[in-house]
């Protein structure tokens, strides 16, 4: 029988003969032997690619077999518990509020607008108002497998729409034009674009951004409303390959803002909204290591900078006229307890945004005068662990403030906040189905030490009545690149493992941005070890404070995050009962080596420059999943992957699972890749709780846990079934 028939019992896939191999590179003294190089060297249209890729694909679905009852049974509780047919708070800008909808069987979000009138009650439309489709994802991705929306911008009079979309996954857009009075589609056609647009002052130039064959946005051209993309304007090319290029408007669009930036270092310049063919101005010229954005706000900018050794990053401001760093003054000074994350300008209000502790918080200034300077008051939140942030608030001359909360018991919730009054006005919670009582859980904040007497932060979720249980079983998710911060928030389908009994832990590791500059500093270059060492550490501390056992305790991350999984997975596979790795970034030295991968210049200020250091190369060695694979007792694992994936590569995930079998031939790993997608996954809604609902099959069947019966009762929370084919 052919070793690729994925229904012959035992025997996943095996790469075809005629493309097995191997390559050879050597680095700084050392020569690397890659068995599996042919993975990256064809093209993903490659038949024997996708024949290889297809059949994994049937080898994971025949393994799941014995559980697609139980897959099934998953994804009607989690759809169980969303209200299908939704609509999303109102947001008022100008004359009118727009808000976006959901239908019961649809895959995509429909967006409106309703016009503000005088029955408006200030927090949306009439009753009565007339409801204007602008855009109805739905329609418009027809038959396509995937399809996703990049820009949304309308015109300032609100007249046209420019709007993208993406039919592959590899994040492409095509950029249209509607006309929002008649519904027309306009003429104009805009191939290959990418995030960030503006409009002019009028409404009929029209400012993108292209990428190049990198995928590293570093064009932005400017259209003039009714003419031919091919007369279209090259403004500006960012010819540095570490740095990114956006575009966007000051709040009041008064000014155009052309963004440059790398990991570390940004650039701005700006420009008049009403002189459109006018020369952008640059605010302060690059420095390396400084950061900085803006806003405007009545004739100055103002700056959220890390310059001067503010590490924590501060709040300054400029005139219009000479924003330069010699004409700064400072508003709110740098903190070592508190990191300035941001800042939104009101005509009367200063919003800012911080973190302490780990956690997110609002701060309000009542504007006294002309000057920045005012009262500060914190906005209080109910609950001691969670998340409250910025939301939509378009409107300069307002004194109420639209944010969001949430926490990990309390669905995501949308406030209206009365900056004078300090009255807060609940308009819209994610409604939960099926009787949801947040009452019946716990969530709270622990801490583990690290080996240097580093306190790492845990947020954790459980049932509150499941008690300290060394055979229950435990999922912690970790992240820990990018300064990115894992914010703890709630998820209905989470709620599946809870009311099995799991405890949910999110690990707040160095390398992410949750304890400010310096705890992501920590995390990354010559410290990225720090990002695994801790996640063990909060691993072991769950199970020394009996939550859980190590064959209990699964573990999850993607992207970095599947990095993450990967490295702690070589360092202390023993200590883990199952993992998932989603879209993971593993090919961590081969990737970075190449600079006409995807992204992989820029990412040099991240994890450091193997082309050019030895030292870096060494390191990052070190500690790279794939070639650091070796027979080990890895836990059950789960691997998904995007055969259009800009930013991770499909090869990537599929040479790993390859060497995992080769080298641990004990090791139980499956590969899922999406052949229609790219780095996010699938598009549609319906389609990501399918996937979720394999990923917690997958888990509960590897952890050996019990499954509740056609009543949704069990015989106890931490009841354990005979452990399934993929149980430890």
């Amino acid at each position: 029988m052919d070793s690729n028939n994925p229904t012959r019992p035992g025997h996943p896939p095996t790469p075809p003969v005629a493309r097995r191999v191997e390559t050879k590179r050597e680095r700084h003294g050392d020569v690397v032997v890659d068995e599996y190089g042919w993975l990256r060297t064809q093209e993903k249209d490659d038949p024997e690619v996708r024949a290889y890729l297809e059949a994994e694909n049937a080898w994971t679905e025949v393994s799941l077999a014995p559980v697609a009852d139980l897959r099934e049974g998953l994804f009607e509780e989690i759809k169980g518990r969303i209200q299908e047919t939704d609509l999303s708070a109102p947001v008022r800008k100008g004359a009118w509020w727009y808000y976006s909808r959901t239908e019961e069987g649809a895959q995509y979000p429909i967006h409106c607008r309703k016009a503000a009138g005088d029955g408006d009650d200030g927090h949306g439309p009439a009753d009565d108002a007339v409801e204007q489709v602008m855009l109805d994802q739905n329609a418009e991705a027809g038959d396509a497998e995937f399809f996703a929306v990049g820009a949304f911008d309308t015109t300032p009079d609100a007249s046209v729409l420019a709007w993208s979309s993406d039919t592959d996954g590899d994040e492409v857009y095509t950029m249209r034009f509607r006309d929002l009075t008649t519904g027309a589609e306009l003429d104009d056609v805009i191939e290959g674009t990418y995030y960030g647009t503006a409009w002019d002052a009028d409404g009929e130039t029209f400012f993108y951004v292209r990428p190049d064959e990198a995928m590293r946005p570093y064009q932005l051209w400017r259209h003039r409303l009714g003419t031919p993309a091919g007369d279209d304007v090259l403004v500006h090319t960012e010819e540095d390959e570490r740095f990114f290029l956006g575009v966007g408007t000051t709040k009041d669009e008064r000014f155009l803002v052309l963004g440059m930036g790398s990991k570390v270092t940004s650039e701005v310049w700006v420009l008049d909204a009403s002189d459109p063919t006018g020369a952008f101005q640059v605010v302060e010229p690059r420095r390396q290591d400084v950061e900085y954005s803006l806003e405007h706000w009545n004739d100055r900018f103002v700056i959220v900078t890390n310059a001067d050794g503010a590490e924590n990053f501060k709040l300054v401001s400029a005139p219009v006229k000479s924003p330069g760093h010699r004409h700064w003054t400072e508003v709110i000074p740098a903190s070592d307890d508190v990191t300035l994350s941001g800042v939104d300008v009101f005509a009367r209000h200063l919003v800012i945004f911080e973190r302490s502790e780990g956690l997110r918080r609002i701060r309000v200034r009542a504007l006294s005068g002309d000057g920045l300077d005012g009262d500060d008051h914190l906005i209080d939140q109910p609950e001691a662990v969670s998340t409250a942030g910025g939301g939509a608030n378009p409107e300069f001359d307002s004194r109420v403030l639209r944010y969001g909360y949430t926490s990990m018991v309390t669905p995501s919730s949308v406030f209206d906040y009365d900056m004078d009054t300090r009255e807060r006005t609940l308009l819209k919670r994610q409604p939960v189905l099926g009787g949801y009582d947040p009452d019946r859980y716990v969530t709270e904040r622990l801490w583990a030490t690290a080996d240097d007497g580093t306190a790492v932060p845990i947020s954790v979720v459980r049932r509150a009545d499941r008690m300290r249980e060394v055979n229950a079983p435990a999922l912690l998710y970790g992240y820990g690149s990018y300064e990115a911060s894992m914010d703890p928030g709630f998820s209905s389908a989470r709620l599946s493992l809870l009311d099995r009994g799991f405890v949910f832990a999110i690990a707040h590791v160095r390398g992410g941005g949750e304890m400010g500059r310096r705890w992501y500093n920590e995390g990354k270059l010559l410290h990225k070890r720090n990002t695994f060492t801790d996640f063990i550490t909060c691993a072991r501390y769950l199970v020394e404070q009996g939550w859980t056992s190590p064959s209990k305790l699964a573990i999850r991350g993607g992207s970095a995050g599947g990095l993450l999984v990967g490295a702690v997975l070589n360092l202390a596979p023993e200590a883990f009962g199952a993992a998932v790795a989603e879209v993971p970034f593993v090919d961590v030295v081969e990737a970075i080596l190449d600079a006409s991968l995807p992204l992989t210049v820029l990412e040099w200020e991240e994890w450091g420059n193997p082309v050019e250091s030895a030292e870096a190369y060494a390191y990052m060695r070190g500690y790279d999943p794939y070639l650091n694979v070796s027979d080990r007792p890895y836990p059950p694992l789960l691997v998904t992957a995007g055969i259009n994936d800009p930013r991770v590569p499909y090869w990537q995930p599929a040479k790993w699972v390859a060497r995992l079998r080769a080298t641990a031939p004990d090791a139980r790993v499956l590969l899922k890749t999406e052949m229609g997608a790219g780095h996010m996954g699938p598009s549609g809604r319906y389609d990501a709780w399918r996937d979720e609902a394999l990923v917690y099959a997958f888990l509960l069947d590897a952890l050996g846990v019990a499954s509740p019966g056609p009543t949704g009762t069990s015989p106890g929370p931490f009841a354990l079934d005979p452990p399934g084919p993929f149980a430890s």
